[in-house]
C-alpha cells in the first residue's frame, strides 16, 4: 500500500470526519465557548471533550484561550480555503459526469418515444 504525507487536507477532514467535532465548530460559530460548556450541551465527559476540542485545535480550526481555571474555546482562523478547493475541483467533475448522464437518458427517453410511435402504427 501506497503511504502519503500526511497534509493540512488530510488533517482537516479527520478533524470535521466526526459529527461531534462538527458540532463543536456549529456551535463555536455562533459564539466562543468553554469546554465545559460545549461538554455539557452533548453530554460528553470533559476529558473526551478536551481531546475533540485537541483535534480541531491541531487543525487549526480552534483555538483555545486558558483564562484562570476556564479554557475558551473560539473558531480558529482558518477559512478553510484549500479544502473548498479541493471540494469544488470534484462537484465540478460530478456535475459534469451527471450532465454527461443526463443527455444519455434525454436520448434513451426520445429514442423510445420515437420507437413507442413507431410501434403504434
Amino acid at each position: 500500500m501506497v503511504q502519503y504525507m500526511t497534509t493540512r487536507l488530510d488533517t482537516s477532514f479527520a478533524a470535521l470526519s466526526d459529527a461531534t467535532r462538527r458540532g463543536v465548530l456549529e456551535q463555536l460559530g455562533r459564539a466562543d465557548a468553554s469546554i465545559t460548556d460545549l461538554a455539557e450541551k452533548v453530554h460528553m465527559t470533559l476529558t473526551g471533550m478536551k481531546k475533540h476540542v485537541g483535534v480541531l485545535e491541531q487543525a487549526g480550526l480552534v483555538t483555545t484561550k486558558k483564562i484562570g481555571r476556564v479554557r475558551t474555546c473560539q473558531l480558529g482562523p482558518r477559512r478553510l480555503e484549500e479544502e473548498t478547493a479541493w471540494l469544488e475541483r470534484y462537484r465540478q467533475r460530478w456535475d459534469e459526469r451527471f450532465d454527461a448522464l443526463d443527455k444519455v437518458v434525454e436520448e434513451l427517453t426520445r429514442k423510445e418515444k420515437s420507437d413507442e410511435r413507431k410501434n403504434r402504427k
